[in-house]
């Protein structure tokens, strides 16, 4: 019986250590700060081009947080208005850099989702392929 107590506490204990992991950085960090820095990392930003893009990112960061609820058409056209004003702040080199970044992260995320919306095949039309 007691070994039997042991175990369960020792499983539970362990149970518990692993699910634990605050220390661990969160994938996917989109703070402005960071984003800023993994761009100067890729693109060899200048100071005042990190200054211009964290106050997008925190101008982009605060109207989502004012706005709840946007629709698919709404968060494009915001997406847009973004990319178009980061447009303006890279150097030509700079853009082409994160152009190349952003088609190799669509074809990850769409390797890894399953393919995109626009690699699924269309439906047969009239009921499928079902026989009677």
């Amino acid at each position: 019986m007691k070994k039997l107590i042991i175990a369960a506490l020792l499983i539970a204990g362990v149970s518990g250590f692993a699910q634990n992991n605050n220390d661990r950085p969160r994938r996917g960090d989109f703070s402005p700060e960071k984003r800023v820095e993994r761009m100067t990392t890729q693109l060899g930003l200048d100071a005042k081009q990190q200054e211009q893009l964290k106050q997008l990112y925190a101008e982009q960061a605060k109207s989502r947080e004012n706005q709840s609820g946007f629709s698919r058409e709404q968060m494009q056209e915001e997406r847009k208005k973004t990319e178009d004003k980061l447009k303006a702040i890279l150097t030509p080199e700079q853009l082409k850099k994160w152009e190349a970044t952003q088609a190799e992260t669509r074809k990850r995320m769409g390797n890894r989702q399953g393919g995109g919306m626009g690699d699924r095949p269309e439906r047969p039309q009239g009921g499928g392929d079902m026989e009677n």
